[in-house]
């Protein structure tokens, strides 16, 4: 996303559907949720028997009353939401803090849903507006400079191959975000969300190491199923490469807009004739 304040063209549109959206979801929940059709991401009836949560209400009213939108357009938030609707439960990984945030927490009540921001100034900025979100600062050592380098010479770097395929401590690896929480690391994610961090001038990180180590997540995913990852402005240069490099083409299950969807399996689901050394 180029500017963390985007604007579309008729925000009243998406203010109001994304209101809506939210509404519909804890309207609905009340009356239909049951163990065997689960709505969202399953939750369990708070002591007053309603299983609303206060940032669901918290983010009808802040999207009902505000001028600035999600950066995702409509279309784009749709493709997450339709995953929410099927996951249960979900622990959903988001990189970056953003206008959206807010929305993706109330769509996955009970869950859990972490925020990793590389801003401080904004991750304050946020979280004043929005103090129950959970959310981590972190530090990269990228630079969107050095892109065309990283995925040429990662190869020559034997922690960077699927087979070591570890992140904690992997100070080899240049691609490998080595310190985040341990939460962030003991978690098995079921969605991750790469928005951030910023890709759009020479010096900042890029979110080259973002989505190499969202693919290190996928690929050692001990529980069944898929790993699903959503990668935003993928009209831009290296977010395409990357994403084509370390997510793969055959795993992209659905395209809208700048967002991109893959259905990333563990490695230990691959069988050892469709694998290789690399990646895809």
């Amino acid at each position: 996303m180029k500017s963390r304040y985007f604007l579309p063209e008729k925000p009243w549109i998406l203010v109001i559907a994304m209101a809506g959206l939210i509404a519909g979801v804890v309207l609905i929940s009340g009356f239909l949720r049951t163990a065997e059709n689960p709505i969202f991401c399953r939750t369990e009836r708070s002591r007053s028997g309603l299983p609303t949560e206060p940032i669901q209400l918290r983010s009808i009213i802040h999207y009902a009353t505000s001028h600035v939108v999600p950066q995702q357009s409509f279309g784009e938030i749709s493709v997450s939401f339709e995953v929410l609707q099927s996951r249960a439960p979900c622990n959903f990984l988001i990189f970056g803090l953003g206008h959206d945030s807010l929305m993706w927490a109330s769509l996955n009540p009970r869950g859990t849903t972490l925020f990793l921001e590389e801003d401080p100034k904004w991750f304050q900025t946020v979280l004043k507006e929005a103090p129950d979100l959970r959310a981590h600062t972190v530090k990269y050592r990228t630079q969107l400079s050095e892109a065309d380098h990283l995925l040429a010479s990662y190869r020559s770097e034997p922690e960077c191959s699927p087979s070591k395929s570890y992140l904690r401590g992997n100070e080899k690896c240049k691609l490998a975000l080595i310190d985040l929480p341990n939460e962030v690391y003991d978690t098995e994610w079921d969605l991750i969300m790469i928005d951030a961090p910023k890709g759009y001038f020479a010096e900042a990180p890029g979110r080259m190491a973002a989505i190499y180590s969202a693919s290190v997540m996928a690929r050692n995913r001990k529980k069944s199923g898929v790993t699903h990852i959503f990668l935003h402005d993928v009209d831009r240069r290296v977010e395409k490469m990357f994403a084509e490099e370390f997510l793969c083409k055959k795993h992209l299950v659905k395209g809208v807009g700048r967002l991109w969807h893959f259905e990333i399996p563990s490695a230990a689901n691959v069988s050892a004739g469709s694998g290789g050394s690399w990646f895809c």
